[in-house]
């Protein structure tokens, strides 16, 4: 008996507009920079930067989960790639953002002024 080919287009599409809808969210915040989000503060950055932060891990598991297939896996192995993946990106942005304050502050409050 032969296996009958299904068409993936429809999929492809669905994954398409998801990420064209996220990126075009992401893009509309960056060029109109509300103020309640702009203006705001939480832990040392603003809320906006927050989103993005938010909106781009949010892509990057759908990603995941449309391009490698996660979405036919069982449960544990799904969370086994994705868990340390997000754990390290989770990681990277904290090192990033408290490395960045510190060279904003010893730049902020000492004599010496930025030169790039």
């Amino acid at each position: 008996m032969a296996h009958a080919h299904e068409s993936n287009t429809k999929r492809i599409w669905t994954v398409f507009g998801i990420l064209s809808i996220i990126t075009i969210v992401e893009v509309a915040f960056g060029i109109v920079k509300p103020a309640a989000l702009y203006h705001n503060d939480l832990f040392h950055l603003n809320l906006l930067n927050w989103l993005f932060i938010i909106l781009t891990i949010v892509k990057a598991y759908y990603i995941m989960w449309a391009f490698m297939h996660l979405e036919g896996e069982k449960a544990g192995f799904r969370w086994s790639i994705v868990a340390p993946l997000i754990f390290l990106i989770i990681y990277l942005v904290f090192i990033l953002l408290v490395e960045g304050n510190y060279v904003y502050e010893v730049f902020h409050n000492s004599q010496y002024k930025w030169i790039f």
